[in-house]
């Protein structure tokens, strides 16, 4: 089974004439991370399709994927297909697999992908189940954090002799995407019947990007790096903190940071004196 692109245009012609349901997806907003794709029959009499099972997908349907999007077909559980590229796709089931990414790692994708390639086979037919689902790849903005308590930073200054550790409550926002849909959706959300929102999953993010903090600030203060002047190196601390996370959120998970961005930093009034004594 396969994807095949549509020309442009052919919507309107041949091909839309035995197009047998249109599955498609709406705008994502910006707190939907996934969605299960909706199925659309003719209203002009084209799709010969009227009574089509919710979780089958017929031979000749039309799959529709918009900027912004990643679409994977799944079958009894397993990703079988994968396309991130704009554009509208015929289903074949008598084609090989599609694999079509744009603007990911497609080494890391197609390692995923291995890992899921047993596929079932119900003499030569497809699946009992099969589901589309679509995932939101703009980039996740406005993820608000902040340290309940102070990290520990190191101060070195080795033009002055200085080395030493002080803690410090950063705030700020940072901002992630899903830079692997497969293992987003084997590790994540899984089969879903509406859609997965970022609400079910920023707490746990925000937390582990708190316990990242502080050996992600040991890397930047190795560069030598003062903790007043973090604010101006926000693109090393993202990333330092994409190295520490890249097990938990880039190997697990299939997301990792975009950006991070520092609002205040600073230092107990104890340690700021300490510093300006020394």
């Amino acid at each position: 089974m396969g994807l095949i692109q549509a020309g442009i245009g052919a919507l309107g012609g041949t091909l839309a004439d035995q197009w047998k349901e249109f599955i498609y997806c709406d705008s994502l907003p910006e707190n939907v991370l996934v969605v299960k794709g909706k199925k659309r029959t003719s209203s002009q009499g084209r799709s010969s399709n009227t009574s089509a099972e919710d979780n089958i997908i017929s031979q000749g349907s039309r799959i529709a994927i918009n900027d912004g999007q990643c679409m994977i077909i799944v079958e009894q559980g397993k990703v079988v297909e994968i396309c991130s590229q704009t554009g509208e796709y015929v289903y074949d089931k008598s084609t090989e697999p599609s694999i079509f990414v744009d603007g990911f790692n497609k080494e890391g994708i197609m390692n995923a992908f291995r890992k899921m390639a047993e596929r079932f086979q119900f003499g030569g037919d497809t699946g009992k189940d099969q589901r589309v689902y679509f995932f939101n790849t703009k980039e996740i903005i406005g993820n608000k954090y902040g340290t309940a308590s102070p990290v520990p930073f190191r101060v070195v200054d080795n033009r002055m002799g200085l080395d030493l550790d002080i803690t410090v409550r950063c705030f700020g926002e940072y901002s992630y995407k899903i830079v692997n849909p497969i293992l987003f959706y084997s590790n994540v959300c899984g089969n879903i019947e509406n859609d997965y929102t970022r609400d079910r999953i920023d707490s746990q993010l925000k937390t582990e990007l708190l316990s990242a903090l502080q050996p992600a600030f040991a890397k930047i203060s190795e560069l030598g790096i003062r903790y007043s002047a973090v604010p101006a190196h926000t693109e090393e601390v993202g990333k330092a903190l994409n190295e520490v996370l890249s097990e938990k959120w880039g190997q697990l998970r299939g997301i990792e940071i975009v950006s991070f961005g520092v609002a205040s930093i600073k230092a107990s009034e104890e340690d700021e004196q300490m510093i300006k004594e020394i």
